[in-house]
């Protein structure tokens, strides 16, 4: 699916007027959408008490529409949540209202909407479309507070009244939806923190924009799923061996640290690499050896403080010209010490693809400008803190702008940045970005991000161009963390259980 800006939705609109399609069309398609889905609620859970908060503008004209539709099935009330309604396609669908749907306008009579909605079943928020952006007004914002303290199912018409649309930003008051049904495409504030968590299950409907002005608008993203319909995941020639499988060096670990080299080292061998090199501090050598059964590893000098000696970087370097397809480095690599040099070295010195994560991101922070010097295409898996490190944000700030701090950095130096996180961010060196919705907050836990990078590195090494490689990474990580919270929970569900289930999604 294709993620759209609102300004761009108003242009795919304009267009299908040309064509010949009237925005009478589009709202009478639009409520009809909505009030499908109500009728499904409606009947499953035999709901008697229905309730549509209308806006002045043309949301609130779909609201009349939904509750026209509605009526001949049950009881409606329409709130006019600030006034009647001031567009000519509100007006419109205002005055095709049967009369038995009960009409309140809220500013003249607060006490009987609040009694109204503490007897609803169901409530749709018509209030406010994609065009919103400011916070709601006391009247609006009193409705919104009733409706999400009831016990009513509650349904958004587009987006929940009280989201910036364009930046996924919640200023004040925002209307919870279990719900929301928006129309051609979805919109950043449903891909967005901190808005998706206002969205509820998010639907798409079409609602006759022609297929041709959709096929041709401009994105701000797409969704890994529609990326990986063109790009599936390939499987290896039956006279494949070792060598064609491709080779991973997998510089990680430090003292204290070894279970990130273990983790990464894990989900490589399990997505398919041919050979894995493990490079790291030669402390911990005995215990991902024991972890690690299947790979081969490089013992490296180790500083004082257990972490990989610069005196290791020559043989690095010869590891990477000479014994590897793909490169990862940072897992648990630590920070301190000259750490930071050696990391910078390698990323300077690399013609092998490489994967940088963790520590591997932190010793870079000062000064990102080294990922210019790299000769071979490089993907960084920042968490928001890393990013904000990178880029001189503080962590808010980056969440609250996840889709334009990513495009922005991957454009800037050239690399691929997979910005973690509820929704993962992909945004690639030229410019495109992708949304990845698979996932569950069970993976907020530490070493789900050593698993991912162990998973991205390997599909590097196998041969996967940089793109194909984070988006399959990032889509199939999320569908083993989906696969781990319906056989444990959030809560009890581990990383090492997501690399467990590789052998059953791949």
């Amino acid at each position: 699916m294709i993620v759209v800006e609102s300004g761009e939705i108003k242009n795919m609109e304009r267009a299908a007027v040309r064509r010949g399609t009237s925005l009478a069309t589009l709202m009478e398609q639009a409520g009809a959408a909505v009030a499908e889905l109500a009728a499904k609620l409606i009947a499953r859970d035999k709901l008697k008490n229905i309730t549509v908060f209308c806006g002045k503008g043309n949301n609130g004209g779909d609201g009349f529409v939904i509750a026209r539709f509605l009526s001949l099935m049950c009881d409606v009330t329409v709130i006019l949540a600030n006034d009647e309604p001031e567009s000519d396609l509100g007006k419109l669908n205002y005055n095709l209202l049967p009369d038995k749907v009960n009409v309140i306008n809220h500013r003249e009579n607060r006490e009987d909407c609040a009694e109204v909605i503490s007897n609803s079943d169901l409530i749709i928020d018509a209030i406010y479309g994609i065009g919103f952006n400011d916070i709601l007004d006391p009247y609006c914002t009193e409705l919104v507070v009733f409706a999400n303290r009831s016990h009513a199912i509650r349904i958004a018409v587009d987006i929940p009244s009280g989201i910036i649309c364009d930046t996924g930003e919640v200023p004040g008051e925002c209307f919870h939806a279990d719900y929301t049904v928006t129309f051609t495409a979805l919109k950043p504030a449903h891909v967005l923190y901190p808005s998706m968590d206002y969205c509820g299950e998010v639907s798409v409907a079409k609602v006759g924009i022609p297929k041709m002005i959709v096929d041709t608008a401009i994105y701000a993203m797409r969704t890994t799923d529609e990326f990986l319909e063109k790009h599936p995941l390939r499987h290896s020639a039956k006279s494949a061996h070792k060598g064609s499988n491709g080779t991973l060096l997998a510089i990680c670990g430090s003292y204290g640290m070894a279970g990130a080299a273990v983790l990464a080292g894990q989900a490589a061998l399990r997505c398919g690499v041919g050979l894995l090199r493990v490079a790291l501090p030669e402390s911990i050598y005995p215990i991902a050896a024991g972890k690690l059964t299947e790979a081969v590893f490089m013992p490296l000098e180790q500083s004082r403080h257990g972490l990989i000696s610069m005196n290791a970087f020559d043989s690095l370097q010869m590891e990477i010209m000479n014994n590897c397809t793909a490169v990862l480095v940072g897992c648990g690599v630590g920070q301190g010490d000259d750490i930071a040099e050696v990391i910078a070295g390698l990323i300077s010195v690399s013609v092998k693809p490489m994967v940088l994560d963790a520590d591997g991101i932190n010793a870079i922070a000062a000064d990102p400008t080294i990922l210019r010097t790299a000769m071979a295409p490089v993907i960084i898996t920042p968490h928001p803190g890393e990013m904000g490190r990178l880029t001189g944000k503080t962590t808010i700030e980056v969440q609250q702008s996840r889709y334009r701090t990513a495009r922005d950095f991957a454009a800037e130096y050239g690399v691929t940045v997979v910005l973690k996180g509820a929704n993962t961010i992909i945004a690639l060196p030229d410019g495109n970005v992708y949304v990845n919705l698979t996932g569950n907050n069970g993976m907020a836990k530490g070493g789900s991000g050593d698993v991912l990078a162990g998973m991205m590195a390997s599909f590097l090494a196998q041969g996967m161009n940089y793109d194909e490689a984070a988006i399959n990474a990032v889509y199939y990580h999320g569908i083993l963390g989906d696969k781990c919270l319906e056989k444990y929970s959030a809560r009890t569900m581990l990383p090492s259980d997501m690399i467990d289930e590789i052998t059953h999604i791949l």
